[in-house]
């Protein structure tokens, strides 16, 4: 009898923008997005974030696989802030119609 070969399911890269209570920006790259933003809501991420809390998840974009990711990573982060904005799309506005 043949032991059994247990295979790993593929796992789902993604590219994630998360916005600092400040307003900057964070940039990071994971395979399982609830642990990671539990991560980073616990303070255990990142030095950058956890100075920074709450994040808010601003942005998921997925990759085929860990090299992409990385790869998209490093071409998000080197984008001008205004172009970080448009990737995110148009910002929701909590006052919008009151004057």
């Amino acid at each position: 009898m043949q032991p059994r070969v247990r295979r790993r399911p593929a796992s789902r890269w993604l590219v994630y923008m998360l916005r600092c209570r400040d307003g900057s920006l964070y940039t990071g790259i994971t395979n399982d997005l609830p642990k990671r933003l539990q991560a980073h809501a616990a303070g255990k991420a990142s030095r950058y974030t956890r100075s920074r809390l709450p994040v808010t998840l601003a942005y998921e974009e997925p990759q085929p696989d860990k090299s992409r990711a990385l790869k998209r990573e490093i071409a998000i982060k080197r984008l001008s802030r205004p172009h970080k904005e448009r990737l995110l799309g148009p910002k929701k506005s909590l006052t919008r119609g009151k004057k």
